[in-house]
């Protein structure tokens, strides 16, 4: 594949990091991360190989829901920095060929949100339909909350007017009416705003809920397709600045999913997130056996060539297992997080991948090789490079959502801040600073983050792997994931053992009905430094692995142009 041909969908190939401003470098410190810090930090980025950061949201918030309780969308936290900050960020980012996109809530705000505090004073109040509200009392519907133990009811009575309002997560968060023109037009000038400022694109938060209709008035929500508001968002971005990327996180099953990127026209969402892959590859690791991933894969749908997976190992909520069985997330459950406090809302887990996998530093390195080999386009939360674990005192989700971990010195070096006034505390134990951070892994050759830096640069050089065509090549040893991605007769052999046992791994590489001798003389040539490998004249190989082994290979026939 000619490089020129990926260069219009930048994301198709990007390398995305997600990062919270306020965890990731404190610049002043009073103890929370800021953009002018963010900034001092970009290099780091850059020479991890990143392409495209992920901000979590920035904006004005009481922070009761880590800034998703959004109080203006058209403005920059105070702690975080002035707007004058954010643009010296982008700029600096933008300077080291690396984009930016954000967290965007459409689904709710806080309800210290002017529009929400103007809406409860009266029922006909200009804005009471920003939000919606019903007169009659709700019926049960504790089984449709999104965080179990933390509420009982989607609908809250304001003692202001007596009527309920919806609010699909917390409380505080009530929910937007988008069914309302005025609501889709403010949205609509917040993102143009945050695209003039040098923003790339978005990533939208809890997408199925935000196109509910539920409670909003009858004539209105029939007035509005909600997938034709999506589509309209898309077409505004494009219209704006036509590489800008909608990144959506829909946890729905593949058929559902396609209806999310405006099935075969694909005018909706640019990328999902594959939370079914996700999944099922943690059952994978906890059976060492790579069918139910591979299976998986094989039932994802073919997306219009526009559209995009966005494959992840981990990011800054839950480990959700909701579309696995309930046996299947016991399986999980008991190899991942036997301990109750390990688990969240009876769906997930709240740990990261190191401490799952007991530090074992090649299975970590097998997951990495096989996140990024996969395709689609590599998402990593910040910390990942270095091997960073989970705080299990904290609450919730805020065990890993503890601050980066950039030395061994006073606070791990994100902040010169008295302990007391960190935004939050600092990991400990054998997943702490002391022994994990930044500065000590980009200095050890062997580090996981050189391995991880390594990973992207093979990444950005293999563009098959998120253009490319992708077959799962089924292999007797359950404990193998094999498979292939081409793409203008160029094509990737990626084999991983999910074993701890050493195993020969037997394919091959060319369609069934192909000539029979297509490949004689051809080789299979180890992108990373393993040795190559001979093909048989048909195609055919075998290529033994180790204990949770992993081999990335390019088929290269005799006339082929080597790269450098």
């Amino acid at each position: 594949m000619r490089i020129a041909e990926t260069s219009d969908l930048w994301w198709k190939n990007a390398v995305i990091y997600c990062l919270d401003v306020e965890t990731f470098f404190d610049d002043d410190g009073d103890g929370t991360g800021d953009f002018a810090g963010l900034t001092q930090r970009v290099d780091y980025l850059a020479a991890l190989g990143v392409s495209c950061i992920w901000l979590m949201p920035f904006y004005p918030t009481p922070d009761r829901d880590d800034g998703y309780d959004v109080t203006d969308f058209f403005g920059v936290d105070h702690r975080l920095g002035t707007m004058g900050d954010l643009v010296e960020f982008i700029r600096t980012a933008k300077d080291r060929g690396i984009r930016v996109i954000a967290d965007f809530v459409v689904n709710h705000t806080s309800n210290q949100h002017p529009w929400f505090q103007e809406a409860r004073k009266s029922v006909d109040n200009p804005y009471r339909d920003y939000y919606v509200w019903r007169k009659d009392t709700p019926p049960d519907t504790s089984s449709e909350v999104v965080f179990p133990g933390e509420q009982t009811s989607i609908w809250t009575q304001d003692d202001a007017t007596g009527e309920w309002y919806l609010h699909m997560f917390k409380q505080h968060q009530p929910d937007l009416n988008v069914t309302n023109p005025k609501v889709r037009n403010e949205i609509a000038k917040a993102m143009g705003l945050w695209l003039e400022l040098g923003l790339e694109g978005f990533r939208l938060d809890a997408v199925p809920f935000f196109l509910e209709t539920r409670g909003q008035p009858k004539d209105e929500a029939a007035n509005i397709d909600p997938h034709d508001y999506l589509a309209a968002l898309r077409s505004f971005l494009g219209r704006r600045n036509g590489s800008a990327v909608l990144l959506g996180e829909v946890n729905l099953p593949y058929k559902e999913q396609l209806e999310y990127f405006g099935g075969a026209e694909g005018n909706e969402l640019n990328m999902q997130f594959d939370f079914m892959s996700m999944q099922h590859l943690y059952l994978s690791l906890a059976r060492g056996d790579a069918r139910p991933l591979a299976e998986t894969l094989k039932a994802r749908p073919a997306l219009n060539p526009d559209n995009q997976w966005a494959m992840f190992v981990r990011n800054h909520d839950e480990l959700t297992l909701d579309k696995l069985s309930d046996g299947e997330r016991e399986e999980v459950f008991a190899a991942f997080g036997p301990e109750k406090n390990m688990q969240v809302y009876g769906r997930g887990l709240r740990r990261r991948l190191p401490p799952m996998l007991g530090g074992d530093a090649g299975r970590i390195r097998m997951v990495y090789s096989l996140m990024f080999s996969l395709p689609g386009t590599p998402v990593l939360y910040y910390g990942e490079e270095i091997g960073m674990g989970e705080d299990l005192r904290q609450k919730s989700r805020a065990a890993v959502r503890t601050p980066m971990q950039w030395n061994d010195e006073k606070n791990g070096g994100f902040s010169d801040a008295k302990v007391s006034d960190l935004v939050q505390p600092m990991a400990r134990g054998d997943f702490g600073p002391e022994k994990v951070n930044a500065a000590a892994a980009k200095r050890d050759p062997g580090s996981l983050w050189n391995f991880i830096a390594t990973l992207i640069q093979r990444y950005r050089e293999s563009p098959e792997l998120g253009w490319g065509d992708f077959a799962v090549i089924d292999q007797a040893e359950p404990a193998v994931f094999a498979h292939t991605c081409s793409s203008a007769g160029a094509t990737l052999l990626l084999l991983h053992n999910f074993g701890e046992d050493t195993v020969k791994v037997s394919g091959n590489v060319g369609p069934q009905d192909g000539p029979p001798r297509a490949f004689k003389g051809a080789v299979l040539l180890d992108l990373f430094d393993g040795g190559n490998e001979d093909l048989e004249p048909d195609g055919g190989f075998t290529v033994e692995l180790g204990r949770y082994g992993y081999r990335w290979f390019r088929v290269h026939k005799p006339g082929d142009r080597l790269a450098p």
